[in-house]
Parts: C-alpha cells; sequence; structure tokens
C-alpha cells in the first residue's frame, strides 16, 4: 500500500517507530492510580496560580513583563501554534512539563501505541494510531498481529470506493451510484462527515459520488435526504460499532423500506446498495449482509476515534483512496511529533498542558474552538464528541470520585459569524473563557480582499481577548461623549479586562494531509490530559442511563397507547399533552 508520506512528513517523522508488541497483563497492572494533586508540580502550579492573580490587564501596545507567555511557537505535521496569548511564564511551564512527568506520560504514550491495556474499565487497548502507522513490526493484541488485519480492510475499502468511483460497483439496475446515505451517529458519523464538509471542494474532478450524512433518529432528517434522490444510483452505507445502535438501525431500516418500494423488496436489492461496517460481523452476517459487503474494524477502536479505520469507507467514496491515504500520512506525521518531540516543545502535550493550566489552576469552565475558514466549520462539533465524551469523567481510574475538575465544556462556531453571536461573552463575560482560534494562510476562495479580511478578524480577536481595552483607553475611546459622568459610565461599559487564553493554530492550506495531522493533534491532546487527569478516555458510561430509560419509556410516547394508568406519575401530565398535542 501506497503510504502517501510526503516531505513534511518525512521532516517530522522522527525516523520509523517499531515498538515492541506490549504485553497486557502488564500494561494494566502499570496503570497509573496516582491522583495528580498529589505531585509537588500540582503545588507549584497552585502557587504559581496564586501569583498570577496580581496581574493586570495589559493593553496591546504595553511592553510590559508578562504581556505574552515565553513558549515559543510550535511547528508539527505542517502545522503552526502560537502559545503567546497564555498566561504561562518560564517558571510555569516547567512546572507543567513536571506535572506531565510526575503522571509518567512518556511510559503511557509508549503504552498507547504499543497495544497496551489503556482503556481500563472495558479492558482493551485503544490503537487508532495502528490505524495509520506504515510500520511492520508484528503488534500483537490478544495474541494476534493486528497489522494484517487493518490492511485487509484498507484494501477492501479501496478496491470498494475505487470501484464505486469508477462506475464498475454498481445498482441493481445496472445504474453506476451517484449519491452515498452514510448512516451512523456519534463517533460512526462525526468524523467523517467533518472531513468529508472539509474537503469537499478537494474532490478529484467531481468523478466521486455526493455524500449525504444521516444520524438523527428524527425522521425528518432521513426523510428529507431521501427526497431528492434516486434509488437506482443511491447507496447506503450503515456503520455502527455494535451493529445495535437504534437510531442506526431504524435509519437503516426506513432507508430499506424507501428502496424496496421502488426497486423490490428482494436481497439482490439489498446486496447491491447496502453495506455494513461493524466491529460486530457476526451481528452484521445475522442481519443479512453478505461477506463480501461487510468492512470491519474491531473493538479496540473508539468510535470517536475510528475514522482512520473502515467507518471512513465514506471519504474514500467522496474523494478517492489516494486523498483517504493522504489524510492518514497526515495524521501518522503527528503521531510521529507526539512519539518523539520532547515535552515542552511538543505540540499536542502542551495543548494539553495549557488547557490543564486554564481549568484547573485558573478555573475556567468552558474552551472555544474557533475555525476561522468555512470549509472547518464542523470542527467543534466534532471536538465536543472527541473531548467531553473521553474527558467528561469525574470518577478516577481507582474508582473513586474526583476532587478536581476535568473536561471544560466545549464549544464554538466559525469566525466571522461567532463574533456577531457569542463572542460578546467571551470579551465581557462574568467568566473567563479560554479559546483555540484556527486560520489557514492559503485562500479557500478566489474572492479578491475576503481572505485578508478573515485573518486580520482572526488576529484581532486573539488580541482582543488576550490584551483587552483598560479603563484609560476606554475612556479616550468615549472622547465623543461631552458630558463627563456619562462618559465615564460609557468607558466601564466598554473596558474589556483580557486575559482571556487564546492558542492561534495555523494549517497552511485546507487539505487532506493538514487535515488528518490537526484531527490527530487533538486526539493526543485528549490521551495527554486523559493520563494527567488519571481518567479513562476511551469509554463512555455515560451515555448508557439515557438509551435504557428511553427504551422503557418509549411504549407510553406512542399516541395510540392509551395505558395511562402505566405511565410513571411524574410524566404523566406531559406525556398526556403530547398526545393531545400531536392531534391538535
Amino acid at each position: 500500500m501506497n503510504t502517501g508520506m510526503n516531505t513534511e512528513e518525512q521532516a517530522t517523522s522522527g525516523g520509523q517507530q517499531n515498538f515492541s508488541p506490549y504485553n497486557h497483563t502488564a500494561a494494566h497492572s502499570n496503570h497509573n492510580m496516582t491522583s495528580p494533586t498529589s505531585s509537588a508540580a500540582w503545588q507549584e502550579l497552585a502557587a504559581e496560580a496564586e501569583r498570577l492573580k496580581t496581574w493586570t490587564s495589559v493593553a496591546a501596545s504595553s511592553t510590559a513583563a508578562g504581556a505574552v507567555s515565553e513558549i515559543e511557537p510550535i511547528k508539527a505535521a505542517g502545522l503552526y501554534a502560537d502559545f503567546s496569548r497564555q498566561a504561562i511564564d518560564a517558571k510555569t511551564l516547567a512546572a507543567l512539563v513536571g506535572l506531565a512527568e510526575a503522571m509518567a506520560l512518556p511510559a503511557q504514550r509508549e503504552r498507547l501505541f504499543n497495544g497496551g491495556i489503556v482503556n481500563k474499565t472495558e479492558n482493551r487497548p485503544a490503537l487508532h494510531t495502528a490505524l495509520r502507522d506504515d510500520a511492520t513490526a508484528p503488534l500483537m493484541v490478544d495474541g494476534r498481529d493486528v497489522r494484517p488485519l487493518i490492511a485487509a480492510q484498507l484494501k477492501k475499502v479501496e478496491a470498494f470506493s475505487t470501484a464505486v468511483r469508477a462506475g464498475k460497483r454498481r445498482g441493481v439496475s445496472a445504474q453506476a451510484f451517484t449519491d452515498v446515505v452514510a448512516i451512523g451517529i456519534g463517533g460512526s458519523s462525526l468524523g467523517p462527515a467533518f472531513v468529508c464538509a472539509a474537503l469537499a471542494p478537494c474532490t478529484n474532478g467531481g468523478s466521486g459520488p455526493r455524500v449525504h450524512f444521516v444520524s438523527n433518529i428524527d425522521g425528518y432528517s432521513l426523510q428529507t435526504t431521501l427526497a431528492t434522490l434516486n434509488p437506482a444510483t443511491t447507496l447506503f452505507t450503515v456503520t455502527s460499532k455494535t451493529f445495535t445502535t437504534d437510531e442506526t438501525r431504524s435509519n437503516a431500516d426506513s432507508a430499506a423500506a424507501w428502496l424496496a418500494r421502488a426497486l423490490g423488496d428482494d436481497a439482490e436489492v439489498r446486496d447491491a446498495h447496502f453495506v455494513a461496517i461493524t466491529a460486530d460481523v457476526a451481528e452484521a452476517r445475522r442481519q443479512g449482509y453478505r461477506e463480501e459487503n461487510i468492512f470491519e474494524f474491531w473493538d479496540w477502536v473508539g468510535g470517536r476515534y475510528s475514522l482512520w479505520s473502515a467507518v471512513g469507507l465514506p471519504i474514500a467514496l467522496a474523494q478517492g483512496y489516494a486523498e483517504f491515504e493522504r489524510l492518514l500520512a497526515g495524521a501518522r506525521a503527528m503521531d510521529r511529533h507526539f512519539l518523539t518531540a520532547p515535552t515542552a516543545r511538543n505540540l499536542p502535550v502542551m495543548l494539553a498542558l495549557t488547557g490543564i493550566w486554564n481549568r484547573n489552576f485558573l478555573h475556567m469552565g468552558a474552551h472555544a474552538v474557533l475555525p476561522y475558514a468555512e470549509r472547518l466549520a464542523m470542527l467543534p462539533r466534532h471536538l465536543q464528541q472527541v473531548e467531553m465524551e473521553s474527558t467528561g469523567k469525574s470518577v478516577g481510574l481507582d474508582g473513586k470520585a474526583l476532587d478536581y475538575a476535568t473536561c471544560p465544556l466545549i464549544f464554538g462556531e466559525v469566525g466571522t459569524n461567532g463574533q456577531h453571536s457569542f463572542h460578546q461573552l467571551l470579551h465581557q463575560g462574568s467568566d473567563k473563557i479560554s479559546a483555540d482560534i484556527l486560520m489557514v494562510a492559503a485562500s479557500q476562495s478566489k474572492l479578491e480582499g475576503h481572505h485578508q479580511k478573515l485573518l486580520s478578524s482572526a488576529l484581532a480577536q486573539a488580541d482582543a481577548l488576550w490584551f483587552g481595552r483598560d479603563a484609560a483607553q476606554a475612556y479616550a475611546a468615549s472622547a465623543d461623549i461631552k458630558d463627563e459622568t456619562e462618559r465615564r459610565t460609557l468607558a466601564a461599559h466598554r473596558t474589556q479586562h483580557g486575559k482571556r487564553p487564546v492558542t492561534l493554530l495555523v494549517l497552511p492550506r485546507v487539505d487532506a494531509f493538514h487535515l488528518g495531522a490537526l484531527i490527530a493533534m487533538y486526539e493526543h491532546k485528549v490521551f495527554t490530559q486523559g493520563v494527567i487527569w488519571n481518567i479513562d478516555p476511551f469509554d463512555q458510561w455515560g451515555v448508557e442511563l439515557g438509551k435504557t430509560i428511553a427504551k422503557s419509556l418509549l411504549p407510553f410516547v406512542d399516541i395510540a397507547t392509551n395505558a395511562d394508568d402505566a405511565v410513571p406519575a411524574h410524566l404523566q401530565a406531559t406525556i398526556a399533552h403530547l398526545r393531545r398535542a400531536a392531534n391538535d
């Protein structure tokens, strides 16, 4: 298989990493069970945070010490990060690096890449990095080398996507596929949907089918998607790790019924128009999928980290397999940087450490992701799952409740739209909120002047958030107000205290390689924070309860059900209203 490595990847690879297989039993027993708060570095950081409470707003024109942080910009896999707008000096940086070392980050990182048990509560490795690795040394999971399994599935993705794009794989009526409906939810949809949206303009000559993503159980989503499609030229990919996810099964069943009404209800139609992507091949077979129409990934691949596997089939269908390989190559370049760069010069690690500093010591409960690039508009949504589902935990690896904060609320919007929405809160809200501002160096359009205004807006927001505007500047900016009392009152309203931490991230362009590097960067940020917070970033037990309750309530929300006495007392009024309102 062509690795797709380019010069940027070679420059950041640090040589091929062929780690020896890791013993699962040893990996499990060596999991860090230490609270970070017990480390000397944590105590030092707490003292540093107290010292920083004396900081005042620093105007943009000021050269006062502390105006910018002492972290030098970091370049990795073609990406550039500017940490100068972080409240971190050399002493704080040293303590943050010490915290990572105290929590055994280097050892845990090797455990991640070597197949050790890093998903402790489910007793599994998390080998999404192996999906994009080009190493050949055996990588053992439960006594089996997984590299041949990965290679076989990627070859199957390549063959299938190439055949569909070339018009060789056709529907039951012998017409080429013009549209693909990718059915899945969560990690089975968000990552591939983000990549397809970001790379849509890159589609090779428009030769690929149009790809539509359907995830929500709300029937309106599927209905409106299918309304404009031709059943004879529509292919469905159904993605579910367990292949029992309720939303996905319901949408797939409804899609199959739509197809059957137009083309006939027989196995030949389904075989021609449906493929399954799952970690439970037996369940897919049980539901009637033939072996050649089943693409496999594995339980050691978390859903939100799975776009690098056969879950990325919609990407290969939309962009072509060569572009999918370039996506893998970009992620691989970031993997090698993460493995080899020193802690203080390691881009994902520094994102994680600045995040921990802002969350645990400066007590910022929210973090904004602000991409100043329309093609990255879906990034905040993807990161909401990658970050909040991974580190939104309140129990440590030892099963005890944590006495410190973990993941902040992740939210965001594409720039400059957000400036006319929630940026008021970012600048002057009662709570300080940190932010990542992402820029793309090369213009993504041919319209004159637009890109320059976009970049200047991004840089302006970064400076306004960090440097702010002090009372004297606000007073000077209100010179047109003649009444002194009114002027001072208005100046108070126009004052911006700044010190909202911002990391500037720059991509040279939005292409498959740099997009892969960007996504992998955030994955490794999350892993690093999971290690330091001493939590499991690969499970998601918090989503189970709602699913269980929903199943028990399903009979009561059916408007044809009249068993009012069986409805739980606290829901009787609301369910009764739902039934009446549906018929009004």
